[in-house]
């Protein structure tokens, strides 16, 4: 007990001397010298309060070397230096890494292991059709808010369902089946607490077994050989909407809430397949910006270089996603409409673009 004591002693001991700056770490590729063997001791320590006392100077010489010029690499759509990431302080927006974070991101959402068959309705499944997958994506938004699973879980549940659907086919009574047990999966990969099986057998009517729906969640897992962290829309859209908010004095929470609206609308339509993720997010905040300033051409140079498109390459992607905005397409699906109707979100579904958009915008932006 006299030994357990003795030894709380010295660790507190040792840990007020840390605190007190006693303790000296070694420093990496530094030979260790005691302070009486520095010859210039005096000057040292001159040198050494000096700069103690001027922390702003230091800290403002590190933020002249983080900023950088932007420049995009020839023959690439990837933004090689990077001005507005630079300006942040938040550690997690890695600035001194973000251009090569988002050049690895764009390689992987275009390796064909990770992408859905653009047609698999028509190749492979013969029991489903497109709007049976509306209907169930729809239905999906719906369980998402009842056990308030994070965005990126409704993601790569739709990632998972169209993946499977691409390799394996199945009958219309085991699609929601699928549905459920690709919630699962993402539920484990993202939540923190995540529904367990009978959280989900609830929400179907207990409809399927604890068996059926284990079996299935091994049988999604099979088929996608475990890759289960793919970039999704969620992935692009919150760096295109920072760079998007330059225009702006003041973070815009509509244009935030419209992108968030925009890209979940485009989980509902099979046609948004073939379109990768990076480039749904571009078009989400073309239209976006539209909406909210459709007297302004809502693309410009930054969103240019950042994003590594123009607006002709998304047009086909925006005219879709129009649709879906304006309830032309899937206008019988609700459960999103009504979720970004309510008042945290600034009922932002209610907010409507014009019917038409200028050709114009569609040509390469003077800004």
């Amino acid at each position: 007990m006299a030994e357990q004591e003795n030894c709380m002693r010295v660790t507190r001991w040792a840990k007020k001397r840390a605190a007190d700056g006693l303790i000296v770490e070694q420093q990496p590729g530094k030979k260790r010298v005691a302070l009486g063997e520095i010859k210039d001791f005096p000057n040292q320590i001159e040198n050494l309060g000096s700069k103690l006392h001027s922390p702003k100077k230091t800290k403002q010489q590190a933020k002249r070397k983080v900023k950088k010029i932007v420049k995009v690499k020839k023959g690439t759509n990837v933004v090689e230096e990077d001005g507005i990431d630079s300006k942040s302080d938040d550690p997690q927006m890695c600035s001194a890494y973000v251009s090569d974070i988002y050049e690895y991101l764009r390689q992987m959402e275009a390796q064909e292991k990770r992408r859905p068959l653009c047609d698999y309705l028509e190749k492979v499944q013969k029991d489903i059709t497109a709007n049976m997958r509306g209907i169930l994506v729809d239905w999906l938004v719906e369980v998402a808010e009842e056990y308030k699973l994070l965005s990126d879980t409704l993601y790569l549940t739709i990632d998972y369902i169209d993946r499977f659907l691409s390799k394996n086919l199945i009958s219309r009574q085991k699609l929601q089946l699928l549905g459920v047990s690709s919630m699962l999966i993402a539920s484990k990969y993202e939540e923190i607490s995540p529904p367990n099986v009978e959280d989900f057998r609830y929400i179907t009517d207990n409809t399927y077994t604890k068996q059926e729906v284990v079996k299935m969640e091994g049988d999604v897992l099979n088929a996608l050989k475990f890759e289960l962290g793919n970039p999704t829309i969620k992935t692009f859209l919150g760096r295109f909407t920072q760079i998007a908010q330059q225009d702006y004095k003041s973070e815009n929470l509509q244009l935030e809430f419209l992108d968030y609206y925009l890209a979940e609308l485009s989980l509902l339509d099979y046609s948004c397949i073939k379109f990768l993720p990076s480039m749904v997010a571009a078009a989400v905040v073309f239209l976006s910006r539209f909406t909210l300033k459709p007297e302004v051409h809502p693309w410009n140079r930054a969103l240019q270089d950042y994003t590594g498109y123009k607006p002709a390459d998304f047009k086909e992607c925006v005219s879709v996603i129009h649709d879906l905005q304006l309830s032309r397409r899937r206008g019988s699906l609700v459960a999103l409409r009504e979720k970004y109707k309510q008042p945290k979100f600034k009922s932002i579904s209610a907010l409507l673009s014009p019917i038409h958009i200028p050709d114009s915008y569609f040509e390469d932006p003077t800004m």
